[in-house]
C-alpha cells in the first residue's frame, strides 16, 4: 500500500467543487512541507466523465487498476443519486482495501448504498440528511455537523465542508502546524470543528411571512444579551405570549426559546472564533449571564466546553 496515498472515485455526475477542493487541500502538504500525498483519480472503466456542471475530467486509471490508497474519497453529485450499474459493487469491494474512506457531500448516499455506513454515525449535505436517514435505516444520520468521524469512516456535508475534513486529516497526519499553512494558503479558517453546525440560524430557520415577526427575528439576532423571554418578545410584537408562540411556531418551524437559544449559542461560537474576549464577558454580551450557563449550552448542544471549542479554532 502506497503510504498516505489519495484515490478520488470519478463518476458520470460529480460535484466538481467536491474532487478539487479536497484535492487542492491534500496537495497544499506537500507544499506546507509535510509528505507529499500521491493523488490519482480514478473512474469505473477508467473513461472521463462529465461532472455535473458540464466539466469534462480525464481520470488516471479504471478503479480495478488502482493500486489499495491510504484514503479513499467518494465525491458527491447528481450522479451519487442514480449511480452507474456496478459502481456500488465495486466501491463495496474496492473500500475495504483502503484505510479509511472519505465522502463529500451526496457521496454518503454512495457508501451507504454499499452498506459501509450500517451501524455508524454519518451526515451529508443537510437537504440529504432526510432521505439518507430514511432509505438506509441502519445509519445514525446526524444532520447538524460539517463533518462526522466514525472510526476508518467520515462523511461531510455539503461541498466546502469537504475541506473542513481535508484539513482534520492533514492535521491527523502531519499535525496542526501543516494544516494551518495549508489552510492559510488557501485562505480559510484552520478547519471548522466537525460538530460545527451547516449553517446559520437565520438560514436554518423560515422567515416568517409576517412584517412584525420577521423583524424580530432580526431583532433577537442583534440583541441576544436581551430579555428574550416569551412574554418580552409578545409585547414586541403586540400579540398574546399565547398567539405569538402559536404564530412564531408556525412561520418559522421552531418554538421562540429555541430560536433564541440557537441565536445566543451562534453568537457565542462567533465570539470565541473570531475574538480574545473572555468567556465570561461572552456569556454576558450573548445572554447567559454566567460562564457555566454557557458551558452547560455548548456540553449540551455541542459536547465540547467553549474553552476546547476555541482551541480548535485559535493556535
Amino acid at each position: 500500500m502506497t503510504r498516505r496515498s489519495v484515490l478520488v472515485l470519478l463518476f458520470e455526475g460529480v460535484q466538481s467543487l467536491d474532487v478539487t477542493g479536497p484535492v487542492e487541500v491534500f496537495a497544499g502538504a506537500g507544499r506546507a512541507g509535510g509528505e507529499p500525498y500521491e493523488i490519482r483519480t480514478a473512474s469505473l472503466d477508467g473513461g472521463p466523465v462529465r461532472t455535473s456542471s458540464g466539466l469534462r475530467l480525464t481520470p488516471d486509471c479504471a478503479l480495478s487498476d488502482a493500486g489499495p490508497p491510504h484514503t479513499l474519497l467518494i465525491p458527491g453529485g447528481e450522479g451519487s443519486r442514480c449511480p452507474a450499474p456496478g459502481l456500488i459493487d465495486r466501491l463495496r469491494e474496492y473500500a475495504g482495501r483502503a484505510e479509511r474512506v472519505v465522502s463529500v457531500c451526496s457521496g454518503a448516499l454512495l457508501l451507504a448504498a454499499a452498506g459501509l455506513l450500517d451501524g455508524r454515525r454519518a451526515t451529508t449535505h443537510w437537504a440529504l440528511c432526510a432521505q439518507l436517514a430514511e432509505e438506509y435505516p441502519r445509519v445514525t444520520v446526524e444532520p447538524d455537523p460539517v463533518f462526522v468521524r466514525d472510526g476508518p469512516i467520515a462523511t461531510s456535508a455539503g461541498v466546502t465542508a469537504g475541506i473542513d475534513l481535508a484539513l482534520a486529516l492533514i492535521e491527523e497526519d502531519h499535525g496542526r502546524d501543516i494544516a494551518l499553512l495549508v489552510a492559510r494558503q488557501l485562505v480559510v479558517f484552520l478547519r471548522r470543528p466537525g460538530n460545527q453546525a451547516q449553517f446559520s440560524v437565520q438560514l436554518a430557520a423560515q422567515t416568517a411571512r409576517r412584517e412584525p415577526l420577521r423583524d424580530l427575528q432580526q431583532w433577537i439576532t442583534e440583541h441576544p444579551d436581551a430579555d428574550l423571554s416569551v412574554d418580552r418578545l409578545a409585547e414586541r410584537t403586540r400579540l398574546s405570549p399565547r398567539h405569538f408562540a402559536r404564530a412564531f411556531h408556525a412561520e418559522t418551524g421552531t418554538t421562540p426559546g429555541r430560536y433564541v437559544e440557537r441565536v445566543r449559542l451562534e453568537q457565542a461560537r462567533r465570539l470565541l472564533e473570531e475574538t480574545a474576549d473572555g468567556v465570561e464577558q461572552i456569556s454576558r454580551a450573548c445572554g447567559y449571564g454566567t460562564p457555566e450557563a454557557m458551558r452547560r449550552a455548548f456540553v449540551r448542544t455541542l459536547h465540547t466546553a467553549p474553552a476546547e471549542y476555541r482551541r480548535r479554532f485559535r493556535p
